[in-house]
């Protein structure tokens, strides 16, 4: 492992002397849009592992994406190797089918300490509530960001993040009541503590995300991928193409049905995703929004 092949690989050629929130943001934003956020490992016979080698060369030599526990866990040693201060936090994500938070800390965090100020750092949510920017950790300030405007709220020593979105327009009127588009405008996202976590943590939930019939993940297959615009996302056979503000506080969704053929093609082709099995999409309706 080494942060040469890594950079290589998220197409980051700019300075590394400093440890400072622009090279942070810098390095962040590369990764996300050369890293997809994905699950399809438990969609084409693979096993998701948490060893960072094995997330390395996933990520890094196969040219995969991977879900939180790997986004993260790989961006936090890339951090923690440049010298910053960064360690891992977990959340539990919300839930807007059941308008609860999950009752087991699925979400794998970064925070990163910059000069006495600390950031959250999650390269690992994907489509609308994937974040461009490191977020400052305050309690009630708007942060508004290309994906519309992400705030913290604070309450008895535990944080909350939601984001409120920009209106939407799909040109296709087929799609217009699709079970993907979120239909509120302020959205939960997931809420979490400042209590350290290590990847030891989430051993349990990374076996169960990936073999339990309730979990969304063996529910849908899922590539979805931030673009300079906006972002992209195939869930199942649906591919969604995104534009941030397209026009004055409106948001461009466009939909696309794959026939079954398409689909490892447009991995390809939109993703740069090459699997190494076949994969066998799923989209069983409800508990995920783009």
């Amino acid at each position: 492992m080494n942060l040469e092949e890594y950079f290589a690989r998220t197409g980051y050629n700019g300075s590394l002397e400093k440890q400072d929130l622009e090279t942070l943001t810098d390095i962040f934003q590369h990764h996300i849009r050369a890293v997809p956020f994905e699950n399809l490992s438990i969609h084409c016979g693979e096993k998701i592992t948490l060893e960072l080698e094995h997330v390395y060369n996933k990520i890094v030599r196969k040219k995969r994406g991977g879900w939180c526990m790997e986004n993260n866990q790989l961006l936090g040693w890339v951090l923690k190797s440049l010298g910053y201060d960064a360690s891992f936090l977990g959340a539990y994500v919300f839930n807007p089918h059941q308008n609860t938070y999950a009752n087991i800390m699925t979400h794998l965090l970064v925070k990163v300490v910059i000069d006495g100020k600390a950031y959250i750092v999650d390269g690992g949510f994907g489509v609308s509530y994937q974040m461009w920017q490191p977020m400052e950790l305050m309690s009630g300030k708007d942060q508004p960001q290309a994906p519309g405007v992400f705030r913290f709220t604070e309450k008895n020593a535990i944080w909350y993040l939601e984001k409120v979105r920009r209106k939407q327009y799909i040109p296709d009127q087929h799609f217009s009541s699709s079970d993907l588009l979120e239909k509120k405008e302020c959205r939960k996202v997931y809420m979490f503590s400042l209590e350290p976590r290590t990847v030891e943590d989430f051993r349990f939930q990374c076996t169960y995300l990936q073999t339990s019939p309730d979990s969304l993940f063996t529910r849908k297959s899922i590539c979805t991928l931030q673009t300079t615009e906006g972002f992209r996302a195939l869930i199942g056979w649906t591919l969604t193409e995104t534009t941030y503000n397209y026009k004055e506080n409106t948001d461009l969704v466009e939909f696309v049905m794959l026939e079954d053929e398409e689909v490892e093609k447009t991995l390809k082709e939109k993703f740069n995703v090459t699997l190494d099995k076949k994969l066998v999409p799923i989209n069983v309706k409800g508990y995920y929004t783009i």
